[in-house]
């Protein structure tokens, strides 16, 4: 028997936004941090929970103007914030039978492998070939303005900006 297994939890955070102005000012917060530069975060939870709203507030703390568009239907769309590009990838319409294939065929080993942020809403559906996120972000409705918010940092890099992100 093989035992699966799970990257090292660092750390983990529980709290509450109490409404949208609350996940802005964790963007802006968060958006403060330069080990941000070349992180790897992915963010989880139902529809409706705020998955692409904490991106466009983060992005926007980044300095990216213009139209921000959810990635739901192109899986990638591409920013850059200035000092370091970002790709925010949404898996959503991905077969999770078959994720890790349409991942290798769109190419995305070589967006990985360059420098830059990388956000991942939905990371489940494109099986087990993501690398290793430094920061989990799982969002949960609570009603239709608080969402509960849970941290799970994997690296050092994860810790640090789980510490910025609930400050």
């Amino acid at each position: 028997m093989t035992l699966a297994l799970h990257p090292p939890i660092l750390e983990t955070r529980t709290f509450v936004w109490p409404h949208e102005a609350a996940c802005a000012a964790s963007a802006q917060r968060l958006a403060r941090v330069p080990a941000l530069a070349d992180a790897f975060i992915t963010l989880d939870g139902p529809l409706g929970a705020g998955k692409t709203t904490f991106v466009r507030h983060l992005l926007r703390a980044l300095g990216v103007t213009g139209r921000i568009k959810s990635p739901t239907f192109a899986v990638l769309e591409l920013h850059d914030a200035g000092r370091f590009g970002i790709s925010h990838f949404d898996f959503y319409r991905f077969d999770e039978e078959r994720g890790a294939r349409e991942f290798d065929d769109a190419g995305f080993r070589e967006v990985f492998a360059t420098p830059g942020l990388k956000l991942a809403e939905w990371p489940r559906r494109a099986g087990d070939v993501l690398p290793r996120p430094d920061l989990q972000v799982e969002l949960r409705l609570i009603d239709s303005d608080q969402r509960a918010v849970q941290l799970t940092a994997l690296t050092a890099r994860g810790r640090e900006l789980a510490a910025a992100f609930a400050e």
